[in-house]
């Protein structure tokens, strides 16, 4: 493990797909590895995928992973699949609908199980984001497992997030009435050649009509799309440079990547502290205040607050 992140810099696509299972697998082995790799990031510009199952994200990211490959651009694809209930390991799904870039050199892709976790995404989704932008590639593409009304995490690791429906997704007003409405850049109608895909497309942009912008805010955009028939991949490509463009002309791609480098630390302090409660010692002093507390002797907040000193004066034990 000691030299994975040598060599994903080097451009070893084993130690890519390596670090990224340690990631998976053993996270808590790999931290001084990721640190390395962090340093490193920061140059590949990310792309978010969500929408409902069946509304056709994978066979988008195919076409639009094609798309960037005839401008020359290297593109990272992490796909989240359902876990399995067998081998607790993605299903690979997706892999069936991104035949035509699956042996292309340019690409590497990536698909993940969600293993239990919320929102779209894996615990380890942001890590393999940061393993593909060191790996040098230009554009990184996050598709999301089927997702419903809150779940909206993708919205953490995506500079543009892309929100795709289809006529055959049920009603869009349920759809969009939660989160998926307030964290699309770039709404996509796929199949807008079946029958019903009118409709939709009218109930989308009455309701991006409906809602109030700052003048100098982005308004997303609604674009009808085919994927299997290429139709409309082109103004879906050019909307997401215009987005892009937008991002950095306004600061906000910065505050984005800010934002999201603080969600990052927040959640490195409460996975070690976590961990710190999973000990053997905090385990036996949880057992003993919990006892005082059935006994009417303490309060769970007096409790909390001891473990928190506890855990304080463990660190700085450590530190000295």
């Amino acid at each position: 493990m000691s030299k994975l992140a040598e060599q994903v810099l080097s451009g070893d696509r084993r130690a890519v797909a390596r670090l990224i299972s340690a990631v998976e697998n053993e996270p808590e082995k790999v931290q001084d590895e990721l640190e390395k790799i962090y340093l490193n990031t920061g140059k590949a510009y990310r792309i978010g995928i969500t929408g409902p199952p069946g509304s056709g994200k994978s066979s988008l990211t195919d076409t639009l992973t094609l798309r960037a490959r005839e401008e020359g651009l290297s593109v990272g694809i992490i796909a989240i699949d359902p876990t399995s209930p067998f081998t607790g390991g993605a299903l690979l799904g997706d892999r069936i609908r991104m035949q035509r870039i699956g042996l292309d050199p340019g690409v590497f892709i990536r698909s993940m199980a969600t293993r239990g976790s919320m929102g779209g995404l894996c615990a380890a989704a942001g890590d393999a984001a940061d393993i593909l932008d060191s790996f040098g590639k230009d554009i990184v593409i996050t598709e999301t497992v089927g997702v419903g009304q809150s779940e909206v995490e993708i919205v953490r690791v995506a500079d543009t997030t892309i929100v795709v429906l289809s006529p055959e997704a049920g009603d869009a007003v349920q759809t969009l009435k939660a989160g998926l409405m307030e964290i699309a850049d770039i709404f996509v109608i796929n199949k807008c050649d079946r029958e019903s895909a009118g409709k939709l497309v009218l109930e989308v942009r009455s309701m991006l009509e409906l809602k109030a912008y700052d003048d100098a805010a982005w308004r997303p955009l609604a674009i009808e799309t085919s994927a299997t028939k290429g139709i409309g991949i082109d103004e879906l490509y050019n909307a997401v440079k215009e987005h892009k463009a937008y991002l950095e002309k306004e600061g906000e791609l910065h505050a984005k990547r800010l934002g999201a480098a603080i969600r990052k630390i927040h959640d490195l302090v409460v996975s070690q502290v976590q961990r710190d409660l999973q000990s053997a010692e905090v385990t036996k002093e949880l057992e003993k205040l919990a006892k005082l507390i059935m006994d009417g002797k303490l309060t769970p907040q007096s409790a909390a607050r001891k473990i928190i000193s506890k855990l304080k004066s463990r660190k700085t034990g450590a530190d000295s």
